[in-house]
């Protein structure tokens, strides 16, 4: 069964909450949650911090979007990230032939499901430059329990330079003051991957 479309998804808000598509409620709904995987997982305490969405409507609205998970996501679990190989097999194809580093983060929430997939930042040939208040910003949006940091080697060796291990000190750190746990950090090279985290860089 395919994967509900976001225009769909709207319309069948839309209708539940008897609103125009072109409401102010409606809109600033897909605005905060623009995509199907980020409304699927959107929270009764997020929704009623929206202007017109009282605790009746975001019941009203949890229960349609789980009956709508129910009936046409039943591949989620492809999507549950449990090792590094897991990491190279969803990412290896978007970055087998980039000629620039791309950063991108996985934000998973509690059962390690992959909520969204964002990159971050693209370098120059040899170097992603990222910030780790970017990666918690687009974290905290995303409503992540934890992420997963990966970015590919043009070159197609995946060892970690200083710089790579340098940056994952960095985010692991930032990560616990902030209470979102970076569980690895991938490297992709070719065909293989190096987790920075079984290699007990952290």
């Amino acid at each position: 069964m395919q994967q509900i479309k976001e225009n769909d998804l709207k319309q069948l808000v839309s209708e539940s909450l008897r609103e125009s598509n072109d409401s102010y409620t409606i809109q600033e709904l897909f605005e905060r949650f623009p995509t199907a995987t980020e409304l699927m997982d959107v929270s009764e305490q997020q929704l009623v911090s929206i202007k017109g969405i009282g605790k009746g409507k975001a019941r009203q609205i949890t229960a349609m979007l789980k009956l709508a998970k129910v009936l046409t996501l039943p591949d989620q679990d492809q999507h549950i990230i449990r090792s590094p190989k897991d990491v190279f097999t969803l990412l290896e194809s978007d970055l087998r032939y980039e000629q620039k580093e791309h950063f991108i983060c996985l934000f998973l929430n509690t059962k390690n499901r992959l909520i969204f997939k964002e990159v971050i930042s693209v370098g120059s040939l040899n170097a992603a430059i990222v910030h780790p208040r970017e990666v918690f910003h687009a974290a905290i949006r995303r409503c992540s329990a934890s992420l997963i940091c990966a970015h590919n080697h043009p070159s197609g060796d995946p060892e970690p330079s200083i710089e790579d291990v340098n940056l994952t000190k960095r985010l692991i750190a930032a990560g616990e003051i902030i209470g979102i746990e970076v569980l690895d950090h991938v490297i992709i090279g070719g065909n293989r991957f190096y987790s920075l985290k079984e290699h007990g860089h952290f």
